[in-house]
């Protein structure tokens, strides 16, 4: 057999959302797509940890939407979901939380009924909250226990400030503290229509649409999009967690950007893949291939709604964390000097490529990338655009970006650990 010859798409046409604001000022993204038998909507709040008052209340709210409502307790909410063999997750980040509903279409109004048990009627039962607690703050604590854990956290501290919203880790002790009413007041505060997007993708009919407006529209209306004021990022340049009984260490690199609005985004995106983006990446080759130093190395640009960031991640032996970071410093060093081969960089086109077509490859991928550009201002015309910025970017351009944004001193390192690494 012969392999077909590789093909670069040099177009991506992806479907328009249309887009509605209801009357109560929700904003409404439509894709319908009659190929598949099913259908999901999100509904997509302001509501992540960056807003919250009391710790851990941002994602304690959101995880405890479904566990009771005035007319059914959290069993029923759970039965009458599988029963009609219905999905309900829920994401939270930093700065938003989605909650998404997905059945097949002929079931999705019964399950647009739960749905609304969920959004309009949450009591977070006492009971409900003490388990939680319980389980988070011991979870947490676990966590907490582990290098990459201890890293990743501290390298948001370094990189924001201990007292910035993207930068702040609380005690899990403050689970202790979390009351009901602090549940009550989030959800009050911030699941409101002015503070929510919803996207809904699949097989939609008259009656889906028309019935999913009815629900949107019953969301308080609330203020506008609810936006606190953060304090200026304090950053460090080195940053060292002692773990005196780990066997590892972490290590975590990065550097305060911008974020996806920024021209020099999508072009980042593709240094990043060079790095560390795929398992041929120059970090790979060196740290785990060519030194053994590590099982995996990973680069990437990080995007929150009012910063970006880059970083790189790994896990090595603790007696080769300073063999480790001195490579790591080495390849970043090259690729700020020395064009990339073409056939190289093009290999890292088609990775990037790729991994936009494998997102795309259906309705909800296609409803997931219109909630992120949504929330950008942009619409999916952006996704085009990008690929295009992909596409021109040469060896040269690459080179340059990475001198431009990558200069040692401009790079935060954070190390958990057993030792200090020499420098620190």
């Amino acid at each position: 057999m012969k392999q077909p010859p590789l093909r670069t798409p040099d177009r991506l046409d992806v479907p328009m959302a249309r887009r509605q604001t209801l009357r109560n000022g929700v904003e409404l993204h439509t894709l319908p797509d009659d190929e598949f038998e099913v259908l999901r909507l999100s509904f997509v709040f302001r509501a992540g940890s960056a807003v919250q008052r009391v710790p851990f209340s941002a994602s304690s709210t959101a995880n405890l939407l479904s566990e009771g409502s005035r007319d059914m307790d959290a069993q029923q909410i759970a039965e009458k979901l599988d029963f009609y063999g219905s999905y309900y997750d829920v994401n939270v980040d930093r700065d938003y939380v989605y909650l998404s509903f997905c059945s097949l279409s002929k079931f999705f109004l019964p399950t647009l009924e739960v749905a609304e048990r969920i959004l309009l009627g949450p009591v977070f039962p006492e009971d409900e909250v003490d388990a939680y607690r319980r389980k988070r703050k011991q979870r947490l604590a676990i966590e907490r226990l582990k290098v990459d854990t201890k890293a990743r956290e501290a390298l948001a501290q370094a990189l924001f400030g201990e007292r910035h919203p993207y930068g702040i880790s609380y005690n899990e002790a403050a689970y202790d503290t979390l009351t009901r009413e602090d549940l009550a007041d989030m959800y009050r505060t911030h699941y409101t229509a002015g503070n929510c997007l919803a996207v809904c993708s699949g097989n939609i009919t008259d009656a889906h649409l028309q019935a999913i407006v009815a629900l949107a529209e019953r969301l308080p209306r609330g203020g506008e999009r609810l936006r606190s004021s953060f304090p200026d990022p304090v950053t460090q340049s080195r940053r060292f967690v002692h773990t005196p009984d780990a066997v590892q260490s972490s290590i975590r690199l990065g550097r305060l950007l911008f974020t996806r609005e920024h021209p020099d985004f999508v072009p980042m995106q593709v240094v990043a893949a060079a790095l560390g983006g795929y398992f041929g990446s120059r970090l790979m080759s060196n740290l785990r291939e060519r030194n053994g130093y590590t099982y995996g190395v990973a680069a990437a640009m990080v995007n929150f709604e009012r910063a970006g960031y880059f970083a790189v991640a790994t896990q090595t032996g603790a007696e080769v964390t300073d063999a480790a970071l001195r490579e790591i410093y080495a390849e970043i060093e090259r690729l700020r000097r020395e064009p990339m081969p073409a056939e190289e960089l093009q290999t890292v086109k088609n990775i990037l490529i790729g991994e936009m077509m494998r997102v795309l490859d259906g309705p909800f991928g296609i409803a997931d990338v219109t909630i992120e550009n949504a929330l950008c201002g942009m619409d999916n015309g952006v996704i085009g655009r990008n690929l295009q910025r992909i596409l021109a970017i040469g060896p040269e351009q690459v080179r340059d970006l990475a001198a431009r944004y990558l200069a040692p001193q401009d790079l935060t390192t954070v190390v958990a650990g057993p030792r200090k690494p020499e420098g620190f």
